[in-house]
């Protein structure tokens, strides 16, 4: 059977235990601006894993880095995947002691019960294709599927799920085939499969649980985000419900959606978009409660007090860099932020001095300046800058010369008019018509 979208065996060995890609420059930045504890805490399964493995690899402080080590190593070895055992306790290198050395003997033992496993499932499922019974060879797949899942074989994991999709017979089991599909091609980083899914598992006829619509629009938000498509992602984080909560915390915690919703919408929203759909959104505003420093910073940039509001993202971005999902967009998502505070701060006015502009944005006027410059080039300000006297003058349209132009116009089109009704109304009086003569054979 083919199988749609299959993942290429290549790619799922690079992702499939959250190491995949290149190996990024560690941010230095001061341990204690992560509770490690306290952020795994947020999450369960796989998840947790892979987010404790990205931080070790690219907090660039060696505690956190241990700590973070430490706490996957554990969460493993409550698990069943050996070849991520080995990744760990490799990348912990003997720092931790001899109790965070690779366990071998407990990796025999688990690699023998899952050859054992998998030899019952298979059994199991060639007697249900065999029997041709629907529900069981769906169940069958599905019990297939979680094995590979658990012990961190995503591709095959990925196959097995889809091939339920042939033996669902109502709505429920579609959702949750596509629940399925989402959890793992979110970990594989196959975005494509993901709103894939989403979309199907959104058409199907039954109305959906609450939650199941919470997470599919989680899921889908993830989805933008991973493919900068940011206004879109805002919409989906910020239409998400509250009754997330952390029934998808082997994807993304209440405070993820908060995070990501506000700075992808404060990136991408105008200002009466902003007002409506976040901060006058209450759905939205029980999320941001998780996350007092990000509520504070849409309200400042709402209120155009723009040095704070850039002050809290500042402080957040250590902590940002070390999402798994976000740390690729922070840097764009923070210069759109900074460049729309920019254009908003200038438009009120006719003229701004540069150096109360420089105060209020806490940067020098120098840097102000070549950003004022970038922008003006970019034609999103409609200004010029006099840089001796460092002020900016705002190229305002001459409404009262527009105006004016307008009503000319608008008097030649009716004059025009008048003088083609007044023509075809002579013509019709002195019967002065053309008429088509008879055609002689």
């Amino acid at each position: 059977m083919d199988l749609e979208g299959e993942v290429p065996a290549a790619a799922a060995a690079a992702v499939a235990n959250g190491l995949g890609g290149d190996e990024a420059t560690p941010v230095p930045f001061s341990a204690e601006q992560l509770d490690v504890e306290a952020y795994a805490a947020q999450y369960s399964g796989r998840t947790r894993l892979a987010r404790l493995i990205f931080i070790a690899d690219r907090c660039g402080v060696e505690a956190m880095q241990l700590e973070a080590l430490r706490m996957a190593y554990d969460e493993i070895k409550r698990g069943e995947d050996t070849q991520l055992h080995r990744d760990v306790a490799l990348k912990i290198n003997g720092r931790l002691g001899p109790r965070y050395g690779l366990d071998q003997a407990w990796a025999d033992t688990v690699n023998r019960r899952a050859e054992q496993r998998k030899e019952k499932l298979e059994n199991e499922l060639n007697g249900y294709r065999t029997n041709l019974i629907k529900e069981s060879i769906r169940m069958g797949y599905n019990d297939m599927g979680d094995f590979f899942y658990a012990h961190g074989q995503l591709s095959d994991a990925f196959k097995s799920y889809i091939r339920t999709r042939d033996y669902c017979t109502t709505s429920k089991h579609i959702v949750q085939m596509c629940m399925n599909v989402i959890l793992v091609s979110i970990e594989l980083g196959q975005f494509a499969h993901v709103s894939n899914y989403v979309s199907k598992a959104e058409q199907t006829p039954d109305l959906l649980d609450p939650i199941i619509v919470a997470k599919l629009r989680a899921a889908a938000g993830l989805a933008y985000l991973e493919t900068k498509k940011y206004k879109l992602a805002a919409r989906k984080f910020v239409d998400t419900g509250i009754e997330l909560g952390n029934n998808y915390s082997e994807v993304i915690a209440p405070q993820d959606v908060a995070v990501y919703g506000a700075l992808c919408a404060l990136a991408s929203f105008d200002r009466s978009d902003l007002k409506s759909k976040v901060i006058d959104n209450i759905n939205f505003r029980n999320f941001l409660e998780l996350v007092p420093e990000v509520r504070e910073l849409v309200n400042d940039f709402y209120a155009s007090r723009y040095g704070s509001c850039l002050g809290h993202l500042e402080k957040l971005k250590p902590n940002l860099l070390l999402d798994i999902h976000l740390h690729e967009h922070v840097e764009t998502l923070y210069m759109d932020i900074r460049h729309k505070a920019i254009i908003q701060y200038t438009l009120p006015f006719i003229s701004v001095d540069l150096n109360t502009m420089a105060a209020a944005f806490k940067t020098s006027v120098s840097l102000l300046e070549k950003e004022l410059a970038a922008l003006i080039t970019a034609n999103k300000i409609q200004a010029r800058i006099d840089s001796h006297n460092k002020i900016l003058y705002a190229r305002h349209a001459d409404q009262r010369n527009t105006t004016f132009q307008r009503v000319l116009q608008t008097g030649n089109e009716f004059e025009r008019d008048v003088k083609s009704m007044l023509l075809r109304a002579n013509l019709l009086k002195h019967d002065y018509t053309q008429r088509t003569g008879q055609r002689k054979m």
